[in-house]
């Protein structure tokens, strides 16, 4: 008891980086080692003999290999069966409890561990009850070996009495080898609580003369069809929805499965109610009955459904849904004449009501995007763009009709801006651009995004938009509330129409010649050899450097001033002006007309006695 030291010597070296085994030359914690040595008295007969004399030297065998405990008995273990009662003070049905566990012996360190097989629902912390560990086995400090471990025997560890009762044979056969005799073994305590819960419950059960056996072997394989239908109409989207009913003669179970159609609008689930028993009159029991939440047994089901119970022409009202039948198969229509003598099976015409016809009520425009794809969203949850004419877009892509537009307004600073409306030839749509104006204090730039505008009095229903043939010179359109007065158009527009006269209105025709006509008698004559009044091109053109060089004296004169005067004076573009209204614009602009080079000037621009052609006489005020 009072020895502290447990330390054991060396006896694994290396020489010459080779492992070389060596026998220990002291005992467990430093003590003398008393194997193979002699006594005195074995020492002192030995000493007088002298077999070396007589035989000569005695050859030694060769020393055994050593090998160590951990090597020797590495992975050979020693089981044992045994249990342990445990008290169970808080349980009514138990006073106590058995646990059977396997107790493990490891050979190559001594140690021991306690392990209980996992039981699945048993409600204690099963596995390993001792870790694995050198076991003590008294306050002394000695600890248990696997002598002391036998069957038919109690142990106890930790303040906890096991009962040895097995082993197996790896074991048995090692301890025998050991010279130790074994007990006969015991048989394993069971749990007495886990074995009453193994035993089936006595059951009183009255015999029943129906043998259902036999209906099984009769009528196997053996179902009657019946075709119902489910009308659902007093509800909400309800309707009269088609089931066939399935009655298995073997069992005597129902089974009710969906009609489904192509195309139907519904998820194909074909049972609506699974393969069961059916019950047709339950015992009175009160309200508090959970049957919602408890099976249905025999107990709670007064009558069940039988082959009885279904008729072609009558209703069946199977778990809360009423289901008519108006057919059945010919298998059903046989079965009923031999079994109940049944022969009016005459089916019944099921009509179908007409649906009713819901007007689709298209909304009132609410004045965001085009009017034709807002309506897309009225007519599908997955609104698609609208159909566009790709011939027509193809035939007129890059065609654009450009009209000069005047904003109709009481303001005054409104009236003098000036728009451009382009009309698109490939999608009808209209876009308005105001050319920016210096010092005006109106923002130019796009006025209008590309859009088809409504005419004034078009509705949802019967929409109308401005087409080529309803911009005239001087016609008033209406965009969006605001009012234009068309004073201009592009020479492409009359080419375009003229192209195409058989597309558009005379009169629209008309007002555009009518317009172009003042341009192109100027244009002529501008293009002429022969200019006006006899005077040949070269006499104008150095008419026009004589008067440049004249008004060179005149420094107060603002050239670019002047021609911006003569063009907003010319509101159709026609360049030409009236003789009074062009002499009364030179006296404000202070332009010296009385000289003789600028008179003569003027009267070389005249067209005809009233009539002045400007773009020649600004030429001589360059900008």
């Amino acid at each position: 008891p009072q020895k502290t030291c447990f330390h054991r010597s060396q006896t694994l070296g290396y020489k010459n980086g080779f492992a070389v085994s060596r026998l220990p030359t002291v005992g467990i914690g430093g003590e003398r080692l008393y194997v193979n040595q002699l006594s005195q008295a074995e020492v002192e007969e030995l000493s007088n003999k002298r077999p070396t004399l007589i035989y000569g030297q005695a050859k030694q065998a060769p020393p055994s290999g050593f090998i160590p405990a951990h090597v020797a008995f590495d992975k050979k273990i020693l089981k044992f069966d045994a249990y342990f009662q445990e008290d169970v003070p808080l349980s009514a049905q138990e006073c106590y409890r058995i646990r059977q566990v396997c107790i493990y012996y490891y050979l190559e360190d001594d140690s021991m561990s306690v392990i209980e097989p996992v039981v699945q629902n048993s409600g204690l912390p099963q596995g390993k009850l001792i870790r694995r560990h050198q076991v003590p086995k008294n306050d002394h400090g000695d600890h248990y070996h696997w002598k002391d471990l036998n069957r038919g025997m109690n142990i106890t560890m930790y303040g906890r009495t096991y009962r040895i009762v097995d082993c197996d044979p790896f074991t048995q056969v090692f301890l025998e080898s050991q010279g130790i005799e074994l007990n006969p073994p015991e048989e394993m305590a069971f749990d007495p609580y886990t074995e009453l819960r193994r035993m089936p419950m006595h059951k009183y059960i009255t015999p029943s003369d129906f043998d259902q056996l036999k209906q099984f072997l009769t009528y196997d394989k053996q179902v009657l069809r019946f075709y119902a239908t489910w009308d659902d109409t007093d509800s909400m989207f309800g309707e009269n929805r088609p089931y066939i009913i399935h009655y298995y003669l073997a069992d005597d179970t129902v089974e009710v499965r969906e009609v489904y159609k192509q195309n139907d609008g519904r998820d194909p689930f074909p049972i609506l109610i699974k393969r069961q028993r059916l019950p047709k009159t339950f015992v009175d029991k009160k309200k508090t009955f959970p049957s919602c939440v408890l099976e249905i047994s025999d107990q709670e089901v007064l009558e069940w459904y039988t082959a009885k119970d279904f008729a072609v022409g009558k209703s069946t009202t199977l778990l809360g849904r009423t289901f008519f039948i108006y057919d059945c198969d010919e298998f059903t229509r046989n079965f009923y004449r031999d079994k109940f003598g049944i022969t009016d099976f005459q089916p019944v015409e099921i009509k179908k009501k007409p649906l009713e016809e819901v007007p689709q009520v298209i909304p009132p425009y609410n004045g965001f995007g085009i009017l034709e794809d807002s309506l897309q969203n009225c007519i599908s949850l997955l609104p698609k763009p609208p159909r566009k004419d790709v011939i027509k877009m193809l035939e007129n892509d890059h065609k654009v009709l450009r009209y000069q537009l005047a904003l109709e307004s009481p303001n005054p600073e409104d009236r003098k801006r000036r728009f451009i409306l382009s009309y698109f030839l490939s999608n009808d749509m209209i876009s308005i651009y105001e050319p920016p104006v210096r010092n005006s204090g109106i923002i130019g730039g796009k006025y209008l995004g590309k859009t088809r505008v409504a005419k004034p009095g078009s509705t949802t229903e019967s929409a109308m938009y401005y087409e080529p043939s309803d911009l005239t010179i001087g016609s008033t359109i209406e965009v969006f509330g605001h009012r234009f007065v068309i004073t201009d158009a592009d020479e492409y527009v009359l080419n375009y129409m003229e192209s195409n006269a058989e597309s558009f209105p005379a009169a629209t025709l008309q007002s555009l010649r009518d317009h172009f006509r003042p341009r192109q008698v100027v244009k002529e004559a501008a293009n002429s050899d022969i200019p006006t009044f006899g005077t040949s091109k070269q006499e104008l053109d150095e008419l026009i450097v004589q008067v440049q060089e004249e008004l060179k004296l005149h420094k107060y004169l603002n050239n670019k001033n002047i021609q911006e005067a003569f063009l907003q004076c010319d509101k159709d573009g026609s360049g030409i002006l009236d003789k009074a209204k062009f002499l009364a614009l030179c006296d404000s602009l202070s332009v010296p007309i009385n000289t003789f080079l600028v008179n003569k000037l003027i009267d070389l621009c005249s067209c005809g006695e009233d009539k002045i052609n400007y773009h020649d006489f600004l030429r001589a005020f360059p900008s």
